[in-house]
């Protein structure tokens, strides 16, 4: 039995009497032909089975077209959104996205950062800016586009797509406080490696220092961004003495927790206490009460995000820091002490 014959693109070319240069550009830059013609490039390529030599195209232009993207987690929905605006801008221009989760563990981060690049991605989006001076020691010797996102800082050498945490938690701090509150609590997420999570403290810390009210003693409380372990987190805030009249949360996922839980203590919500998150995803809006939050640009942060390592690696330009603005979602979970 004979070898198969793999099909080639000038097989694909000459089926449908175009340019080899045509076909290329149907599979790697489809919007830039007629759709007519694309549809019938298309067409021939499943008819003859036609599959791109990968290798070959990365040989020629040094490039792979992917794109790696290294989340905390993903067992939540904090940052679906982003990644999706972020694959979907990719695939406009014909890139790949690799994810994966670091479980908040910088080893396991800075493991998957070396194997992503490794394997020849283009460039990497990173979440949030604290990590080992190993590893940014690491990227810049490989000169790898990097874009961190869910965060801001400096521009040079890295690119940053995000927001000042600090910023959102301080103005939804500010409007508690004019509200008339005073005991403030804080349920965080661990903030060990997490920059995010400590900017969103200092933010509160800020503007209770501002009013004079860093004597009230802010109880702050770590806990796992899931909802059993921020309603266990939430059950020992409510524990102490005087109680707080608002639970400020690192997120809503860990805000949602509180909420759950308050209802099971009957805690009346915000009766007795006001409850808030940050971020504002699709679940802030469906518990009872509605979920005041701050809101997150989570879909221009990743659109921009990939725009930016697209423009990067083509050469158009260098390392950028594009600071997008937050705003506070007020629901009804936040109301003037005692309702």
């Amino acid at each position: 039995m004979t070898d198969r014959v793999l099909p080639t693109l000038e097989d694909v070319a000459l089926k449908v009497d175009v340019s080899t240069s045509t076909v290329s550009r149907c599979l790697n830059e489809p919007w830039r032909v007629a759709e007519a013609t694309r549809n019938r490039v298309l067409t021939a390529v499943a008819e003859l089975g036609y599959s791109p030599n990968f290798g070959a195209q990365v040989l020629a232009a040094k490039r792979t077209n992917t794109f790696g993207a290294i989340v905390p987690t993903m067992s939540n929905a904090i940052f679906a959104r982003g990644l999706q605006a972020f694959q979907d801008e990719l695939m406009r221009n014909s890139a790949t996205m690799l994810v994966s989760s670091s479980s908040y563990d910088a080893q396991i981060e800075e493991h998957q950062i070396r194997t992503l690049v490794a394997r020849g991605a283009d460039g990497l989006l990173l979440i949030g800016k604290r990590r080992s001076k190993s590893i940014y020691k690491f990227l810049e010797g490989r000169g790898i586009p990097v874009v961190m996102a869910w965060t801001i800082g400096k521009a040079h050498p890295w690119s940053y797509v995000g927001f000042d945490n600090a910023a959102g938690s301080a103005s939804l701090a500010a409007r508690a406080v004019e509200l008339g509150h005073r005991r403030f609590a804080f349920l965080s997420g661990e903030r060990a490696m997490n920059d995010r999570a400590s900017d969103r403290v200092r933010g509160v810390v800020r503007v209770l220092r501002q009013n004079d009210l860093e004597h009230s003693g802010m109880c702050i409380i770590e806990s796992a961004y899931t909802f059993d372990a921020a309603g266990d987190a939430f059950q020992r805030i409510m524990e102490s003495s005087p109680r707080p009249t608002i639970v400020m949360c690192g997120n809503d996922v860990q805000a949602v927790g509180a909420l759950k839980r308050a209802q099971a203590l009957g805690i009346c919500v915000p009766e007795e206490v006001s409850i808030t998150g940050f971020d504002d995803v699709e679940l802030a809006t469906v518990v009872e009460p509605g979920l005041t939050t701050v809101h997150v640009p989570h879909r221009e942060m990743g659109r921009r995000a990939a725009e930016l390592l697209l423009a990067q690696v083509a050469g158009e330009c260098g390392p950028k820091r594009i600071k997008l603005q937050t705003h506070v979602v007020e629901r009804q979970s936040l109301a003037p002490p005692g309702g």
